[in-house]
């Protein structure tokens, strides 16, 4: 299983008529919630071994600073995926990136090492600003990623914050999904196997839980084990996460055919 869904995932290529190269999936949620290890997780499944690319861990604030459009490359012919993982600041009550700032993101206006100051809020003058961003730039899925072990105690005011980045998402179409990790610290089971996830009552229960507070049907609340302690591959993780991407994936071809229909739409009235 796998192997199918690792091939599936190599082979994965967006909409030809579209002609663009990559999607392109947000990754947003809250400091320490594993934004930043689910893309090392990814990509150590592709290179073969455990990576440690982008910067993860816990800290007061976001340890990520920047706006990061990593490629995952395949091991061992070093090909970039057809599919982009976009790093952002983490979410915070207090600071974090804000509304604004994500907007631009979804746009596709933010240039890549964009580094983020909390008291100068980005805006079209700074440097490398796309001014007229082509939907290859712009985000084609949004996931957002949730720590299992702290939804229950999470604020009202954190989600505020989420839902109104909904709205935004949203008035743009936007797919998303709800990356909920950690989800060994809710259950002792998992620990030893996280092969028993879709059969653990616990996990189902968190993932009823986030699809209500968040708005989302469940289908779209996916469990995942990110690469944190360990230092080998784990097949079970392995699937886990790959079972992920291929749902996120789905969802990003999904929002491009609807630009589909449009071109289509147009070419319909163009011949007419």
């Amino acid at each position: 299983m796998m192997q199918e869904l690792k091939e599936e995932i190599e082979n994965y290529k967006p909409l030809e008529q579209l002609k663009i190269q990559q999607t392109k999936i947000l990754l947003i949620g809250q400091i320490g919630a594993g934004k930043s290890s689910f893309f090392n997780t990814i990509n150590s499944i592709f290179r073969g071994y455990v990576t440690s690319q982008a910067c993860s861990g816990t800290a007061e604030h976001s340890l990520t600073t920047q706006y990061r459009s990593y490629q995952v490359r395949n091991g061992p012919s070093g090909k970039p995926l057809n599919f982009r993982l976009c790093d952002t600041r983490g979410l915070e009550e207090g600071q974090g990136i804000e509304a604004q700032d994500v907007c631009y993101i979804l746009d596709g206006n933010t240039p890549d090492k964009y580094v983020f100051n909390p008291s100068l809020p980005l805006s079209s003058d700074i440097a490398g600003f796309v001014k007229a961003p082509k939907l290859k730039d712009r985000i084609h899925c949004v996931a957002f990623v949730l720590d299992a072990s702290s939804v229950d105690v999470m604020s009202e005011k954190m989600l505020e914050k989420i839902r109104k980045l909904q709205i935004a998402m949203n008035q743009r179409g936007l797919p998303q999904v709800v990356l909920l990790t950690k989800i060994d610290k809710i259950c002792a089971s998992l620990q030893d196997d996280v092969g028993l996830t879709y059969y653990i009552p616990t996990v189902q229960e968190h993932v009823d839980k986030v699809a209500a507070m968040i708005g989302l049907p469940r289908s779209h609340v996916i469990p995942v084990k990110n690469y944190e302690s360990e230092r080998e591959l784990n097949d079970n993780i392995n699937i886990l996460n790959l079972l992920a991407m291929q749902q996120i994936l789905h969802f990003a071809d999904d929002f491009l055919y609807n630009y589909l229909d449009d071109l289509d739409d147009e070419q319909i009235s163009t011949a007419d």
